[in-house]
């Protein structure tokens, strides 16, 4: 970065106004002016409203719902700042849409979120900023910096306060076998037992059978996940936890993608509690929803923009 004398400034898509107000607030500076608009046929017109020439800029944009229409309007708004001689662009993306796409999964099918990560750099990103990568490998398709931040401060932080004194209770579960070394990392921190629940096909077309890995029985079981979409695997998990003697179920997630049924599924499964954090804003439905509650991770990217800019190490925020 050019921690140069005309400062930084902070600009926001539309995917999560509020975020990014709040990201500004823990900085004690103003949401820096740039207009989102749409021409009759849809089309995305922005237009940057100040001077950033050799500026430190940054861009705060979670692609999630719309994913296609937020990722063209920050890449428009990349463009933009790039054209207008901005120092430095970096992109905030909190919640970085398609990076389930990571690989081949098929013979004819693309990799998509290497696609988005070109488009990005193409746009004319320097640095990219993201939390809680899917698939963690994703900041090998850039051959820009890449900033991977970690929930983990805020999650950890609400976890010892809710369960203080119940170590020897706890068990943090991972919902499937992919997330055993998230769940391993959070287990150490609260001195807490793991689990895993496995899923297995036991032939074609016959239901999955949940086999609880680790003695849940009698415990708090805290299910553990990057992401919640439609919440079919976080319920069915739920349940096997109950089936096998959990005394209660908790639920901790960093990005509430929460599309279709999964609010209704979270609502009537035996989860006492889902914490989510807030780069996805929550919808009508998920907010009216008890069960589910948003925690604030603005203080954690504004102290990571304020490195980012001044040129100090990130890592220090996760030792």
């Amino acid at each position: 970065m050019s921690g140069n004398g005309n400062g930084y400034k902070i600009f926001s898509g539309s995917s999560n106004v509020p975020f990014a107000q709040a990201v500004c607030a823990q900085l004690e500076r103003p949401l820096s002016k740039a207009t989102v608009s749409r021409f009759s046929d849809g089309e995305i017109q922005i237009e940057i409203g100040e001077n950033v020439r050799g500026a430190d800029t940054f861009v705060i944009q979670s692609t999630c719902r719309d994913a296609n229409q937020n990722l063209m309007e920050l890449l428009i708004m990349i463009d933009a700042l790039k054209r207008a001689s901005a120092g430095s662009i970096v992109a905030v993306i909190p919640y970085y849409g398609y990076a389930r796409q990571d690989r081949k999964v098929a013979p004819r099918t693309p990799i998509t979120a290497k696609l988005v990560a070109d488009l990005i750099e193409a746009a004319g990103a320097t640095r990219v900023v993201s939390m809680d990568m899917h698939a963690g490998q994703i900041q090998g398709f850039f051959n820009i910096p890449f900033d991977h931040l970690y929930a983990r401060p805020v999650l950890l932080d609400h976890m010892k306060r809710r369960f203080e004194g119940q170590s020897d209770e706890l068990v943090v579960v991972s919902p499937d076998a992919g997330g055993v070394e998230r769940a391993r990392a959070y287990s150490k921190r609260l001195g807490a037992g793991l689990g895993i629940v496995d899923k297995r096909r036991i032939k074609p077309n016959v239901a999955e059978v949940l086999n609880v890995i680790g003695d849940v029985s009698g415990k708090v079981a805290i299910i553990l996940d990057d992401m919640i979409d439609t919440a079919g695997t976080l319920t069915q998990a739920a349940n096997a936890l109950v089936d096998n003697g959990a005394s209660c179920v908790y639920a901790y997630a960093t990005h509430a993608v929460l599309s279709g049924p999964a609010v209704e599924r979270i609502q009537s499964s035996p989860i006492k509690e889902l914490v989510v954090t807030d780069p996805i804003p929550l919808t009508a439905e998920a907010q009216a929803c008890a069960k589910i509650k948003q925690l604030s991770t603005a203080r954690l990217f504004a102290e990571a923009v304020k490195r980012i800019h001044s040129a100090d190490s990130l890592s220090s925020l996760f030792v």
